[in-house]
């Protein structure tokens, strides 16, 4: 399949001269680069534990934000 790529400058030369150096094609040098990372994943996403739920007895913890995702995921302790 043909796809368009923007690469940048650097990268693609590096990869070219690599490339050349191996003497092999750009693209299959692409396809390695891509399968090897494939293969570096994880066959699942690690799954998360469940969110508190709000059972209407407390309300959020002073400071908190409820309109900042942020704020919330800091005050849950999963600032990723």
């Amino acid at each position: 399949m043909k796809t368009t790529l923007d690469l940048n400058d650097q990268l693609l030369a590096d990869a070219k001269a690599l490339a050349a150096q191996q003497r092999t094609s750009l693209t299959r040098l692409i396809e390695e680069g891509l399968q090897w990372r494939l293969r570096a994943q994880p066959a699942k996403p690690a799954r998360r534990g469940r969110l508190p739920v709000f059972d209407g007895h407390t309300g959020l913890v002073e400071g908190v934000d409820p309109k900042s995702n942020k704020a919330l995921l800091e005050a849950l302790g999963d600032d990723a």
